[in-house]
């Protein structure tokens, strides 16, 4: 282990210390980066590719002279890593860490500022050093919720990725609670994978991966078995899954920019009754998936001729209508009213979309815009019972709020009146005290 002012000597004073106590941590071992412990980290696994790691950094030439340090901006940096986001040495770097780790690498310049160098700190063509110590890690989050996060444990080729339609063939192994309950090679199209009984985190996080990679998917139960769980895998309800994927082959779909009117048009029947199918079976999720599909399609289209335009039309105010009856299901309420505005842009009467806006909008406790909403349906079609009995609903609702509103102001000024009143008895004791 070396300490500070081995590394604070005259750049070959430093050189020498690095070539005597470093590491080659270059995958090519052209020693690009070299790298001295100087604090061992604790025990256990290091980042993967994609890991979110933070670190706090100092940067120096050979001779000593600091150019940049996180700690004294006082914000450590967060990113990626292997995602090149940050200098080449640093991606490898940090990669060889343990947590609370603190070491010093020798970079080379085409691993850090390259042959120009920059302009206002680092000369042309400059060996620098980083002190870094890596304070966490975690895995890469892919959707917003957290649901699926990412650990990358073998780096694909290439710079593309299935889309939704490509058809994959990869190898799969489930994990819950250490127990290895699923290992197979699967073939499955993306978008469609729980025909193949794969969970939707899996073919969700298909878009991000890269052929030959492997990678571990930590699923929460929304992207894995759900509420019921998996009797045939003895997976209880509501667990938390791993599975290790490895992306083996796939072949992508044609984009919408591929494809003619026409094309779209014939597909988009088929991926409308895959949708129904799901919904029918309370596969909400997936139904949406392929929904959206039909509206990516053909929302920028206008076609040509009458026929044409109505059948575009068709198709949009259905996977809207849909979309606002699965976003409704799985209660994401902003959602519902989106698609449902959606539709209402191409048709002001339609009394579906009414009706679905007006339910979301009172599940969100937006009593008078759902009235409005549901007179509107009633305005379209009077005969509408569903309607009549959402109305009522929102009228009780309203009622209830305003008694609670009530009752609310009524203790408050109780309350405001019981401290005015102490305060005047405490004003009249001291007035009565002798002076």
């Amino acid at each position: 282990m070396t300490t500070d002012q081995d590394l604070t000597m005259d750049g070959q004073s430093a050189a020498a210390v690095f070539a005597a106590k470093g590491i080659d941590v270059t995958t090519t071992k052209d020693r690009g980066v070299i790298k001295v412990v100087k604090h061992q980290g604790l025990n256990g696994e290091r980042p993967m590719i994609g890991d979110r790691v933070t670190v706090h950094y100092t940067g120096k030439l050979l001779t000593g002279e600091k150019f940049d340090c996180s700690r004294d901006r006082k914000e450590a940096l967060c990113f990626n890593v292997g995602k090149g986001q940050v200098l080449k040495a640093w991606d490898i770097g940090v990669l060889s860490m343990q947590m609370g780790e603190v070491c010093s690498f020798l970079c080379k310049p085409e691993y850090a500022y390259g042959f120009n160098g920059n302009p206002e700190k680092i000369p042309p063509n400059s060996l620098v050093v980083f002190e870094m110590e890596l304070l966490m890690f975690e895995g890469e989050i892919l959707t917003d919720d957290s649901g699926i996060v990412r650990r990358i444990k073998v780096k694909g080729d290439g710079y593309t990725n299935p889309n939704d339609g490509s058809r994959v063939e990869v190898h799969l192994e489930g994990r819950c609670g250490g127990r290895l309950f699923d290992c197979r090679d699967v073939s499955f199209i993306v978008g469609e994978a729980e025909d193949k009984g794969v969970p939707l985190g899996v073919d969700r996080a298909m878009d991000k991966m890269q052929k030959g990679e492997c990678c571990s998917l930590y699923l929460k139960p929304k992207y894995g078995f759900g509420r019921e769980g998996k009797p045939e895998y003895k997976i209880g309800p509501d667990s938390d899954i791993i599975y290790e994927v490895t992306l083996k082959s796939f072949e992508r779909a044609k984009e919408t920019w591929e494809m003619d009117l026409p094309e779209k048009l014939d597909l988009a029947a088929g991926v409308k009754h895959k949708g129904n199918q799901y919904f029918k079976g309370g596969l909400y999720y997936q139904a949406v998936i392929q929904y959206q599909r039909i509206i990516s399609w053909l929302e920028m289209e206008c076609g040509f001729g009458i026929e044409q335009q109505k059948r575009i039309q068709s198709f949009l105010l259905t996977a809207h209508l849909n979309l606002a009856l699965c976003f409704l299901r799985i209660k994401d309420f902003s959602q519902a009213v989106d698609n449902c505005n959606k539709v209402i842009e191409l048709d002001k009467s339609n009394e579906k979309a009414l009706y679905r806006r007006g339910e979301a909008r009172l599940l969100r406790n937006e009593f008078p815009m759902a009235m409005e909403d549901f007179q509107q349906v009633l305005r379209v079609n009077p005969a509408n019972r569903a309607a009549h009995g959402q109305l009522l609903l929102c009228q009780t609702k309203i009622k209830e709020h305003h008694e609670r509103d009530k009752k609310t102001y009524a203790n408050m000024f109780q309350k405001f009146a019981e401290r005015d009143t102490k305060i005047g008895k405490t004003k009249r004791r001291s007035q009565d005290c002798p002076s």
